[in-house]
């Protein structure tokens, strides 16, 4: 799907979210650590800025022009708060069964941003304003 160059970094982004919660939801007893110490690098390095760039400039930017309390957004924002939830219990031996929750959540959320958030956003900001976001979101991460 043809992303607006605004919106690119970030589904550059969920490409590699993609991959780690596929490695998530294969965990295995004798992986568990490993993958977790691997979701958990991914979270400090990129996911965590990810988030407050949407949470920050995105979805501002999308609510002067669209409808903040639609569902797709909702369910975005409870989304972060549980991927933040479920990062918090990863240190230490965590349960094969957070570990494929986990990597559950975070592909789902993936595809409800690409297949739902962004789409919207693309729709509802104006085309000089789309242009500045790309440029803050650049300017705050890349």
């Amino acid at each position: 799907m043809k992303r607006h160059p605004a919106l690119v970094a970030l589904s550059r982004d969920h490409h590699h979210a993609l991959v780690i919660a596929q490695r998530l939801r294969r965990a295995t007893a004798e992986t568990a650590a490993e993958t977790a110490r691997v979701f958990l690098d991914h979270w400090d390095a990129e996911e965590k800025l990810h988030f407050r760039i949407e949470e920050e400039l995105l979805l501002p930017a999308y609510a002067a022009h669209g409808e903040p309390d639609h569902p797709a957004i909702i369910r975005m924002l409870l989304d972060h708060v549980l991927i933040r939830r479920d990062a918090a219990l990863l240190p230490g031996s965590p349960p094969l069964e957070l570990l494929h929750d986990l990597g559950g959540r975070l592909a789902d959320h993936v595809r409800l941003e690409e297949h739902e958030v962004f789409p919207l956003i693309e729709a509802a900001i104006p085309e000089s304003e789309l242009q500045a976001l790309g440029e803050r979101i650049g300017e705050a991460s890349y």
